[in-house]
C-alpha cells in the first residue's frame, strides 16, 4: 500500500517532535538523560532515536536550543493577536534575538546536522528544523484559510530558507551585517514573501481551491 508521503513525513515529524520533547523534559528536571532514558520517555526504541539523531550529541544540542528559545518565541508570535504580518516579523526579530551562547549551540547544531558520517539522507524527509516549522505555521495562522493549501506550504518553506540559524549564518559570515542589520533585513524578506503569497491568492480569485 502507498503511503501519501504528506502524511508519512508529518508522521515522521511528529516521531521527531516526540523524541525531542522527552529529552527537553529530562533536561528541565536536571537529570543528564541517556539514550534509553529519551526512548522510554518517548515511546520508542534505541534503534528509532538513532534514526532521527545519528548522534546523541545531536539530539541534546536541538533539545537544549528548543528549551532555550520556545517560550520566548511563542510569547513573541502571541502578542501579535491575529495580526499575521506582525506575528511574523515577532517570530524573526525573537529569533534574531539570541545569547552568543545559544547561537554557538546553533552553528554546532547546523555542523552535526551536516555532518552525517556517510549515513544516507531519506529523499524528502526533513532532518531538522521541525521546531522551525511549527513556529512559521503558527505565527501564519490568521492566513490559513486565506491561501490555498498549495500556496500556504510554499509560503511556509520559503519562510523557512529566511528565518533560523543557516539565514543568521549567511548575514554574519556572507554578508557581513551586524545583528541589527541581519534582523532587518530577514524582516523585510519575510514581509515580501508573505506579501507576495497574498498577492499571488488575490490574482487567482474564487478559482482557487482551498482544499
Amino acid at each position: 500500500m502507498n503511503v501519501n508521503p504528506r502524511l508519512r513525513t508529518a508522521q515522521k515529524r511528529r516521531t521527531r517532535k516526540a523524541i525531542v520533547d522527552a529529552a527537553i523534559a529530562l533536561l528541565a528536571s536536571g537529570k543528564t538523560p541517556t539514550v534509553n532514558d529519551v526512548a522510554a520517555a518517548a515511546d520508542v526504541s534505541r534503534r528509532t532515536v538513532y534514526l532521527y539523531f545519528p548522534s546523541f550529541d545531536q539530539l541534546l544540542l536541538d533539545a537544549t536550543v528548543g528549551a532555550l528559545s520556545q517560550a520566548s518565541v511563542d510569547r513573541a508570535i502571541e502578542q501579535a493577536s491575529d495580526d499575521g504580518e506582525a506575528r511574523v516579523e515577532h517570530l524573526v526579530r525573537a529569533l534574531h534575538h539570541v545569547s552568543p551562547e545559544v547561537e554557538r549551540l546553533g552553528r554546532s547544531l547546523i555542523r552535526l546536522t551536516v555532518d552525517t558520517n556517510g549515513a544516507p539522507i531519506e529523499q524528502g524527509v526533513p532532518r531538522r528544523g521541525y521546531r522551525r516549522i511549527e513556529w512559521i505555521e503558527q505565527a501564519l495562522s490568521p492566513f490559513r484559510e486565506r491561501l490555498d493549501p498549495e500556496r500556504w506550504s510554499q509560503l511556509v518553506r520559503a519562510l523557512a530558507m529566511v528565518i533560523g540559524w543557516e539565514a543568521l549564518i549567511v548575514q554574519r559570515d556572507v554578508c557581513g551585517l551586524s545583528g541589527a542589520e541581519g534582523e532587518d533585513l530577514s524582516v523585510w524578506a519575510a514581509n515580501a514573501l508573505v506579501r507576495a503569497a497574498l498577492e499571488d491568492e488575490r490574482r487567482a480569485g474564487p478559482a482557487a481551491s482551498r482544499g
